[in-house]
């Protein structure tokens, strides 16, 4: 087979509804992940396990900067253990109001 059949069969050029798809897809993992942050949240103690210790290193290290912007505007309602933090909610549908800007904007 030749090259030049083989570029036959790729895509030469990204239309706007691909990239849009693509950032689309970007939002709702980074959705996910903020999902995640939250139920882990709720888990106090973990057992100790290198590869779940990454993988929770790596949601909460690549949230927490996007949720601590939240954090400073929306304080924990309650108190001591049992404080209940709502800035998660508000980062979510900032989030949301975002991917329809960005993609909308693409379609």
């Amino acid at each position: 087979m030749s090259l030049a059949t083989i570029i036959g069969f790729l895509p030469l050029a990204l239309s706007k509804s691909d990239i849009a798809t693509y950032i689309s897809a970007l939002f709702v993992v980074y959705t996910i992940l903020i999902l995640l942050n939250i139920l882990i949240s709720f888990v106090p103690r973990m057992p100790y396990s290198p590869w779940l210790r990454a993988v929770l290193d790596f949601i909460t290290e690549s949230t927490d900067p996007y949720l601590n912007i939240f954090r400073g505007i929306m304080r924990p309602i309650g108190g001591g253990g049992f404080a209940f933090d709502l800035s998660p909610i508000l980062a979510l549908i900032v989030l949301g109001i975002a991917e329809g800007i960005v993609v909308g904007a693409l379609r």
